[in-house]
């Protein structure tokens, strides 16, 4: 099966805000837009910042291997080199970390690297990474 990308749209209270974030500090490029939304291109996935100046972030978090895991959230699990370099990334730009980039369920099934932070609009974002793919899907 060839994986094909994924579309997903999100309300953002700042559009100028969402570019910034999105294309400055993740380095996504930006697609079509018009006046009230952005298509950013995040990891070759099409995601969409829909203005909605009402926007509020959900609080709610459920525990995971230690951490309060904020839901909803969205992201992309990279490879290892590239959560890398996004986790550089994002920490150079100042942007905190909900979860500080670490391994989690080391020695288990399902290792993984992963990480949390929130966009302008409080939108929680996870990227991941596994050192065996095979691992995404572990029981």
């Amino acid at each position: 099966m060839t994986l094909r990308p994924f579309h997903l749209a999100f309300p953002v209270h700042d559009l100028a805000a969402a570019r910034a974030f999105y294309a400055g500090v993740l380095g996504c490029a930006e697609g079509r837009s018009a006046a009230g939304w952005i298509d950013f291109d995040l990891f070759g996935h099409q995601i969409v910042a829909h203005l909605d100046p009402a926007a509020q972030a959900v609080a709610v978090s459920n525990p995971v291997d230690g951490h309060d895991v904020p839901v909803p959230h969205f992201g992309v699990v990279l490879t290892m080199p590239d959560w890398e370099a996004l986790a550089a990334r994002v920490s150079a730009a100042g942007v905190s970390f909900g979860i500080e980039p670490h391994i989690r369920f080391r020695g288990q099934p399902g290792e993984q690297a992963t990480m949390f932070f929130l966009d302008p609009s409080g939108n929680a974002l996870e990227f991941k990474a596994f050192a065996d793919d095979a691992m995404l899907f572990a029981t």
